[in-house]
C-alpha cells in the first residue's frame, strides 16, 4: 500500500506540474525552455546584490524605461516547419558560432528589415523540433546568407553555450525568452524575465550569461547577465492600464536581464502591429530608479546549465 500511495503522490505531482504549465506562453507550439529554466525563475524574494547601488549609478538611472517595440518596431520571430530548407551561413565570429545549417529563406523576418544598418537580429523557431536559431547582423547575400554570429538551442533543454562564447546577443544568452510578447500580455501569462540594454558594462558576466562585451574592468559597472527587479514598493500611477500593470507585476516577479550594450533601460519585445499604443506609452512612465539588482547566485545548480534549484 505504501508503494501505491507513493506512486499516486508522484503521479499527482506530475499532473499538477503539467497543469501549472498548461497556460505557459508558447511559440510555434513550443514552450520557451523548461519551467525550471533561469529565465522563468521568480526573483521577488532574492536578496539585493551587494553592488546594486554601484551598478545603478552607472546606468543613467534617473530616466524612465523605454519599451523598444510597438507597431513596426521590435524584434520579429519567424516560425517554420521541420522540413524548411536549411542553408549555410558565413559568420564573422565563426569560432564562437554554431556552424550548422539554418532554416532561412524569403520568409525570414529580420529586425529593422533586410536593408537596416542596425543589429538585424533574426530569430527562427523550428516548431516541429522545438529548436531555436538566432542570428546577429543577418543578411541574405546573393544566393547565401551572412551573419556576425549565430547560435542554436533546444527549447526543451537547459544546456548553456560554452563559457566565453557569444550568441546573437553580447551576453551569450538566447534572445527569444527575454522578449515581451503581445499574446502573453493580453492573456496575463508573462512567466519570464525581460531583456534590456545599457550603454556601459564591465568586462564580466554572471551565470548563466556566457560572454561579455564591456569596455571597463571596473566592477562598479554592471556585468552581462545581471538581473534587476522592480522594487515591491513601486506603485503604478492611478491611470495605468491593466495591460501595463501586468508588465509591472512581471518586472517585480521575474525582473529584467542585462543582455547587450545599447541605450540605457531600453527593454525589448516582439515586433507586432497588435501592441496598443496606450500600453507602450504607459510603460514609458516606469522609472529606472525603482529597480534594484538581485543576487541570483543561489539559484545555480550547475555552471553549465540554466536550470535553477
Amino acid at each position: 500500500m505504501r508503494v501505491i500511495r507513493a506512486l499516486v503522490v508522484v503521479l499527482v505531482g506530475v499532473l499538477l506540474a503539467s497543469v501549472g504549465r498548461a497556460d505557459a506562453p508558447r511559440v510555434g507550439r513550443c514552450e520557451v525552455f523548461p519551467a525550471d529554466n533561469w529565465w522563468h525563475a521568480d526573483v521577488s524574494t532574492l536578496p539585493v546584490h551587494p553592488r546594486s547601488a554601484q551598478w545603478l549609478g552607472h546606468m543613467d538611472s534617473d530616466r524612465d524605461l523605454h519599451p523598444d517595440f510597438g507597431g513596426r518596431y521590435g524584434i520579429p520571430v519567424t516560425t517554420v516547419k521541420g522540413r524548411h530548407r536549411k542553408v549555410k551561413v558565413r559568420f564573422d565570429y565563426a569560432a564562437e558560432s554554431d556552424r550548422v545549417h539554418y532554416p532561412l529563406g524569403r520568409d525570414t523576418r529580420i529586425e529593422g528589415g533586410r536593408g537596416s544598418d542596425g543589429d538585424r537580429h533574426a530569430i527562427v523557431v523550428d516548431r516541429s523540433r522545438c529548436r531555436l536559431y538566432e542570428l546577429y547582423a543577418a543578411r541574405p547575400v546573393g544566393g547565401g546568407w551572412t551573419a556576425g554570429s549565430g547560435a542554436v538551442w533546444s527549447l526543451r533543454s537547459n544546456k548553456l553555450r560554452p563559457d566565453g562564447w557569444t550568441s546573437a546577443d553580447a551576453a551569450g544568452l538566447p534572445i527569444l525568452p527575454g522578449l515581451l510578447r503581445w499574446r502573453e500580455v493580453r492573456d496575463d501569462t508573462i512567466d519570464h524575465a525581460i531583456r534590456f540594454t545599457t550603454d556601459e558594462t564591465s568586462r564580466a558576466h554572471l551565470w548563466p550569461a556566457r560572454h561579455d562585451a564591456g569596455s571597463t574592468g571596473d566592477p562598479a559597472y554592471p556585468p552581462m547577465g545581471a538581473r534587476f527587479r522592480l522594487r515591491a514598493d513601486y506603485v503604478p500611477p492611478a491611470g495605468m492600464s491593466t495591460y501595463a500593470r501586468r508588465v509591472v507585476a512581471a518586472m517585480k516577479t521575474y525582473g529584467l536581464v542585462l543582455a547587450d550594450n545599447g541605450s540605457p533601460w531600453f527593454f525589448q519585445g516582439e515586433r507586432s502591429r497588435r501592441w496598443p499604443d496606450s500600453l507602450v506609452e504607459d510603460l514609458k512612465t516606469i522609472p529606472a530608479s525603482a529597480f534594484e539588482a538581485v543576487d541570483t547566485a543561489s539559484l545555480q545548480v550547475s555552471p553549465d546549465s540554466a536550470a535553477v534549484g
